[in-house]
């Protein structure tokens, strides 16, 4: 038996990085888990990965940017795994503009900016809104939305930096609403972390160096002089999903290498 048996979760992101990660680290705790992704081939192996654990896998292809996808999502875990316990909003990311220059902002663009705030705060607006009645009905939930680095402090892209920004206020807001329903809300905020959204190359063309330099200057950002592993922010996500982590709401924690303290 692990600390998360008997507990069905729903990871929205769940084919890659973090969101796998956090998936199979629910796994391994003993949950059920779902995960989504609009890339059904990810899902598949991630289910699988999941199913080894000895526990339930589902697989729900969804666009965390369709407030239909996110209706039928919960629906679908609802419906097919019989509750939804623990949900973890990881999805988000960068919605790129149109021009070179569309997310500066002394030039962004309407429509990216809007898209940016969708992706990264809005989706787990609408994903929690959808798990909140079950929770709530059951007398016990854990909601987790996923952070960063720049959640607490400016010098990301813009209008990722106020998205992610909200997503704290929406932790605290959130929390103070259900804390009286036995539903916890948290936050938890990677730093430098090696997924395949972080493209050295790419990065280090923006400041103006090489792929070797750009990584060493993210990784001296960090007071371990490092970049965090996915599987790193597992047993937080554990931790505040458990019964364990019943007294832990509200709160923004980082998994992060000591990122710019």
């Amino acid at each position: 038996m692990g600390i998360l048996s008997n507990r069905v979760a729903l990871v929205t992101g769940g084919g890659r990085g973090i969101g796998r990660a956090i998936a199979l680290a629910y796994a391994a705790a003993g949950a059920d888990v779902a995960i989504t992704s609009r890339t059904a081939g990810e899902l598949d192996k991630v289910v699988k990965e999941i199913e080894a654990h000895g526990v339930r896998g589902l697989a729900v292809v969804a666009d965390a940017m369709s407030y239909e996808d996110s209706q039928r999502a919960v629906k679908t875990v609802v419906d097919k795994l019989g509750a939804i316990h623990i949900l973890f909003n990881n999805a988000g990311g960068v919605a790129l503009p149109k021009t070179a220059d569309g997310l500066a902002a002394a030039t962004h663009e309407d429509e990216a900016f809007v898209a940016n705030i969708m992706l990264n705060l809005v989706s787990a607006q609408r994903m929690s809104r959808e798990a909140l009645p079950h929770m709530i009905k059951q007398g016990w939930g854990r909601i987790i939305h996923i952070g960063s680095g720049y959640a607490k402090r400016g010098g990301g892209l813009l209008a990722y930096t106020a998205a992610k920004h909200g997503i704290v206020g929406l932790t605290r807001g959130m929390a103070t609403e259900v804390a009286a329903h036995g539903v916890t809300v948290n936050c938890l905020c990677p730093g430098w972390t090696n997924t395949s959204l972080l493209d050295w190359d790419m990065l280090g063309a923006a400041w103006g160096v090489d792929a070797a330099t750009a990584k060493a200057r993210a990784s001296a950002e960090c007071l371990q002089n490092r970049i965090v592993e996915p599987e790193e922010l597992g047993p937080m996500a554990v931790l505040i999903a458990s019964d364990a982590g019943h007294g832990i709401t509200g709160q923004v924690l980082s998994v992060d290498g000591g990122y710019k303290v």
